[in-house]
Order: structure tokens, then C-alpha cells, then sequence
């Protein structure tokens, strides 16, 4: 529970305080409470198995009984440990007009090269019997134009390459708004970075913190938003962090009034900010699990 070490039930400070909570609980050794909890993940492993194993079986069904077409995501990364992994779901609408999506592949890969991803998508649609496939989507990477590319060869010798795979390979509209939106940001990067550095240092105290909610109280800003840092590499969590420090720029400039340029990068800001909203909403819709934005390109 909560990460702690099986030896944390021998410590002193846990004894002391269960004999206040419940003076007659028996405390159990490390290894009994090792073996219990052992003995717990393997029923719930069983239990989740049989649940998975009976979805796997059911959504086979569903994937060589329905005449629909099945569309693809696919996304790969590295994790701390330096393992790269590799995402598929699938995408497709059933008899009665319903969207499903399911993640029919979760699995670590050897390398991000195209024809290494490629046959690793081939071996999961195999495994799941799906050959109605219509679309797989992906980000800007050049390995996956290559993924995609070999796609298409394995699709069109089983015969199953919709359209001779015309409509195969799509881009991810995210990651190329992403893309553009990244590029403009290194205009006003020093900016980005005055507003970023002030909203760290309030946030780094508790102290400070309050003395800003006063502040912002000083000047009738009666916003309960708090400020929020962003990530660097997403820029839609770089427009957050603008837009709260807009909402908040009395209150900033009542706390950091003796920055006197803080105030000229708060105005330029401003500006910034608008045109990110513009991307923002244009991408928060889409991004939904079950938006239908087709109609928007047609």
C-alpha cells in the first residue's frame, strides 16, 4: 500500500501507533504480510485473466462477424527505464452507428524502426483475425512513414489493402498543430520564460501562494483559479499557464511590482495567448474520445 516496504509492519513508529489505534491487533510479520499479499495479486490476477480472456474472445467475434471497416492508431515512446513500447487501438462503428475504440496491442518493441513496427502490427491484427482494416493513424516521424509503407505491401498481398491503401496513411492532426504551434512559441521564448519563472517562484512556497491570493484580492480579483506550471514539449499545457497568467495579471503585477519588466512581457503575452486559444480549441474537440469532426474536412 502507498509504495511501502513489506518490513514496514516490524518498525517502531507503526507498532507504537497501532497499539493507540487498536491496543489488541495482532501485527503480522513482513513475511506473512508478503505472503497474503502475494497470495491476493495472484486470485485477482486469475479473476482478471478469465475477465480479459472472455473480452479477448468476444471482441474477436465482433471483429470477424461485422462488415465494418477497422481504422488504426499506433503510437510508440521510451520509457525512463530506456524500453521503447508500442500502442495500437483499434477504431471502428457498429451495425447501430455506435464508435468503439479498444487497445487491442500494448507491447515493448526492440527498435522505433519502420519494418520492425510494421510486422508487429501485422502479428496483432493476425492475432485478433481483423483484415477489414481502412485507415491507420500516426504521428510526423519519418519511421512511420515507413511503418505505413510496409503496411500497405503485407495488406495488398493477403488481398486485403482497401482502395490499393489510397486512404491508408493518416496523419495525426495533433501532432502536426503540435508541430507548428512549437515553432511559433521560439518567437517569444524569452517571454514564455519571464512568466514561467515568476509563476514557479510563487508557487514554490505555500507562504507565497497566500501572500498572492491576497494580493489578488487587493486589486478585486476574485478569479479561485490558481496559477500553473506547464511542460514544456506541450504547448497546449504552455497556452494553460499564458491564459491563467493573463486572467491574473493585476494580481501578478500587485506581487511582482518591482519587476518592472514583467508587466511589458505580460502585455506581449497577451497577444501570444489569443492566438494559442485559437489552436486550442481547435485541437481540444478532436482530441476527444468520441468526437466526429469528418465533417469538418469535407
Amino acid at each position: 500500500m502507498d509504495e511501502l516496504f513489506f518490513r514496514f509492519v516490524e518498525k517502531g513508529g507503526f507498532r507504537n501507533f497501532m497499539k493507540v489505534v487498536q491496543p489488541h491487533f495482532k501485527i503480522p510479520s513482513r513475511n506473512t504480510v508478503t505472503r497474503d499479499c502475494f497470495k491476493l495479486f495472484n486470485e485477482k490476477k486469475q479473476k482478471l485473466k478469465r475477465s480479459f480472456r472472455d473480452a479477448q474472445q468476444k471482441l474477436k467475434r465482433s471483429f470477424r462477424d461485422t462488415q465494418q471497416r477497422v481504422s488504426l492508431t499506433t503510437d510508440t515512446w521510451t520509457s525512463l527505464q530506456r524500453i521503447n513500447y508500442m500502442c495500437t487501438t483499434a477504431h471502428w462503428i457498429d451495425s447501430k452507428w455506435i464508435m468503439h475504440k479498444r487497445i487491442i496491442n500494448f507491447c515493448p518493441i526492440t527498435s522505433h524502426r519502420g519494418e520492425d513496427m510494421a510486422n508487429e502490427i501485422s502479428k496483432c491484427l493476425s492475432d485478433w483475425g481483423t483484415d477489414k482494416n481502412f485507415t491507420i493513424t500516426v504521428d510526423n516521424a519519418s519511421s512511420n512513414d515507413v511503418t505505413v509503407k510496409e503496411l500497405a505491401k503485407i495488406f495488398t498481398k493477403r488481398g486485403t489493402n482497401f482502395m490499393n491503401g489510397e486512404h491508408l496513411h493518416v496523419k495525426c492532426m495533433a501532432h502536426i498543430i503540435n508541430l507548428i504551434v512549437q515553432d511559433g512559441l521560439k518567437v517569444i521564448g524569452v517571454s514564455i520564460k519571464k512568466v514561467r519563472k515568476a509563476v514557479k517562484y510563487i508557487r514554490q512556497s505555500p507562504a507565497r501562494c497566500k501572500r498572492f491570493q491576497e494580493c489578488c484580492e487587493d486589486v478585486d480579483l476574485n478569479s479561485k483559479k490558481s496559477l500553473c506550471l506547464d511542460v514544456s514539449t506541450r504547448w497546449n499545457s504552455t497556452y494553460l499557464i499564458l491564459n491563467r497568467a493573463v486572467e491574473c495579471e493585476n494580481g501578478l503585477m500587485s506581487y511582482v511590482y518591482r519587476d518592472i519588466g514583467l508587466s511589458h512581457y505580460l502585455r506581449f503575452v497577451e497577444d501570444e495567448e489569443e492566438l494559442l486559444s485559437v489552436h486550442f480549441r481547435v485541437i481540444t474537440g478532436p482530441c476527444e474520445e468520441n468526437y466526429q469532426f469528418s465533417s469538418i474536412f469535407l
